[in-house]
């Protein structure tokens, strides 16, 4: 690494950074106005919120600005650079303008590294209590609603629930059917059903079991309460609100495992999270590229227009990454083409500029 890429990747990082800083501050500082009245409501300190609040909200909203605070770092460093006219004497002294992108590529590497540790393992913990202290002081108190439950638990067996009370873990009108093919082979009926925290068991009443051989063939079975294991838990019905944000990568990939095996209809939208982490350091390549590129050349506009035209960009980006979230969720897309899909899209940009902008 030669003295003139430290210099670089130096004010790059210090750049980044500082853009980390004050920008989600003063988003930091416009949320807690916003939540003053419920922290007030609920007797919080300041010291209490920040210790057990923004702390960990400061990196969500790092990890979240991430696409604006990489543009609007490389524009500024490279602006001031072009401004100065350095990035003239650079290339007129034969280097290319490849070589010139070399520390930039080295310093996003360096960030992409860091990001990629950090929604894998870290932020998903922060989540996790910034989910926790939103639930106990900002949102209304949560209970499950939903009604006429149908849950796949194995290749062959369907659970079917009328209703279910997360506040004492019960289910009403339980059923258990057994499918092979398109042809009921069995079907288990129970008015409730109960979970037993000490125990881990389902307390299940009194059952009515229909056996079917064949389409004349049925035999009817009584069975007196008992206690029961099934491939269906409590958290099946707790908050999913966040959930997937809230989960480390080992723990988001067995939860997909554990929905495949049951054939869930969700599925899509924890494999969108699952592919989007991991092509999240891609796309901070791909922006600092475009930013380089994008701002390299001395402009008469000056910074100011620069990193406005910086801002714009990261938005329009920002703005792909969730419309391509929101079309692998509802199964238009495939989760990995939309993990994938903006930085297609903004490599493509990346590329034109590099061929059409002046250098």
């Amino acid at each position: 690494m030669k003295l003139l890429d430290k210099y670089i990747i130096g004010k790059f990082l210090t750049a980044f950074f500082f853009t980390v800083v004050m920008l989600v501050s003063v988003i930091c500082v416009i949320d807690y106005t916003e939540k003053n009245d419920d922290f007030i409501h609920h007797n919080l300190s300041f010291g209490h919120v920040f210790t057990h609040y923004y702390i960990y909200l400061f990196p969500y909203f790092a990890n979240l600005l991430s696409p604006i605070t990489i543009f609007l770092a490389v524009v500024f460093v490279t602006a001031k650079l072009a401004a100065r006219t350095e990035i003239v004497a650079m290339l007129a002294s034969g280097m290319s303008f490849g070589r010139l992108l070399v520390p930039y590529l080295m310093g996003a590497t360096i960030i992409g590294v860091l990001t990629f540790g950090l929604v894998g393992w870290v932020i998903p913990k922060a989540t996790k209590e910034i989910v926790v202290f939103e639930s106990l002081h900002v949102k209304e108190p949560w209970r499950f609603e939903g009604r006429n439950v149908h849950m796949k638990i194995g290749p062959k067996s369907y659970v079917y629930l009328e209703s279910y009370s997360s506040s004492n873990n019960t289910g009403y009108h339980f059923a258990l059917e057994t499918i092979d093919g398109t042809m009921l082979r069995r079907r288990m009926t129970a008015d409730n059903l109960s979970w037993d925290s000490t125990k881990h068991v389902w307390k299940m009443s009194q059952q009515l079991v229909r056996s079917f051989r064949g389409n004349q063939d049925e035999t009817l079975q009584t069975i007196p309460a008992r206690d029961t294991t099934l491939n269906l838990y409590p958290k099946d019905f707790a908050n999913t609100y966040r959930l997937a944000e809230t989960l480390t990568s080992p723990e988001l990939q067995s939860l997909i495992d554990s929905k495949v095996l049951r054939g869930a209809d969700d599925t899509d939208q924890y494999l969108s999270v699952k592919f989007e982490r991991y092509a999240y350091p891609f796309d901070i390549l791909i922006l600092t590229f475009i930013g380089v590129v994008l701002s390299a050349r001395k402009s008469r506009g000056g910074v100011g227009g620069q990193i406005a035209l910086g801002f714009v960009l990261a938005f329009i980006f920002i703005i792909f990454v969730m419309l391509s979230r929101n079309l692998a969720q509802v199964g238009s897309m495939a989760p990995l083409l939309a993990a994938w899909f903006p930085g297609m899209v903004f490599s493509a940009i990346g590329l034109v500029l590099y061929r059409l902008v002046p250098k």
